[in-house]
């Protein structure tokens, strides 16, 4: 008698894969060149690398399941999404993995896509990065921005996520109200709030002055 198990012929399983499979396709070419997307059949765990693209690790098609992937076969109770946990490749480069579990109708884990991005490739550009901003701390200190400026940037803020909104966004009764709270607030007694508040929002001065005459 055979061991070999029996294929699967469930029209539906093979429907949700085909729909994986176009998904690591679209997330693959977004994020080429850094993030290899793979593809695991879990109905077949010692060939389930059903499709790999951008391919980091070396892998292919018709290679076995991972740990993760054999987890998830033998409880479905394993996590569906396991997101941005360190991994490394085989030749020792860091890499930062996400895994998403695909369930049937039943409640089993048939599918998996698994993204690896290449953490080695970024390193060139963090130091680059982290140059460039570096500052002398010994150096004399000096600010561009008006004291208090970046409060009533912050003030502001505040008032338009409370409306699910954007400074720029605002309708005029709504800015009125803002102006009225700074003012009680005292936010339009520091110099020149008027000109940074009129930055923040998007408009001229003449409509910010409007605004407070409106309310006052």
């Amino acid at each position: 008698m055979s061991n070999m198990p029996k294929p699967d012929t469930n029209p539906q399983h093979a429907l949700l894969i085909e729909q994986v499979r176009q998904i690591a396709d679209g997330l693959a070419q977004t994020f080429a060149p850094f993030c290899e997307v793979v593809v695991h059949d879990l109905r077949d765990p010692e060939h389930s690398v059903l499709a790999i693209h951008n391919n980091l690790s070396g892998r292919a098609a018709s290679d076995p399941a991972t740990e993760l992937g054999r987890a998830r076969i033998a409880d479905a109770g394993y996590p569906q999404v396991v997101a941005n946990y360190a991994n490394h490749f085989a030749d020792g480069r860091p890499a930062k993995s996400t895994s998403i579990g695909i369930k049937d109708a039943d409640g089993h884990y048939i599918a998996a896509l698994c993204m690896n991005v290449d953490l080695s490739l970024f390193r060139p550009l963090q130091s680059a990065l982290a140059q460039f901003n570096a500052t002398d701390a010994g150096a004399v200190r000096e600010s561009l921005d008006p004291a208090n400026a970046e409060t009533i940037r912050r003030r502001i803020d505040q008032f338009t996520t409370g409306r699910a909104t954007s400074p720029q966004l605002l309708k005029a009764d709504d800015r009125r109200a803002l102006m009225r709270e700074l003012q009680a607030e005292g936010f339009l007694e520091v110099r020149r709030a008027m000109e940074i508040a009129a930055a923040h929002l998007g408009i001229s001065r003449a409509t910010a002055y409007n605004d407070i005459k409106q309310v006052f």
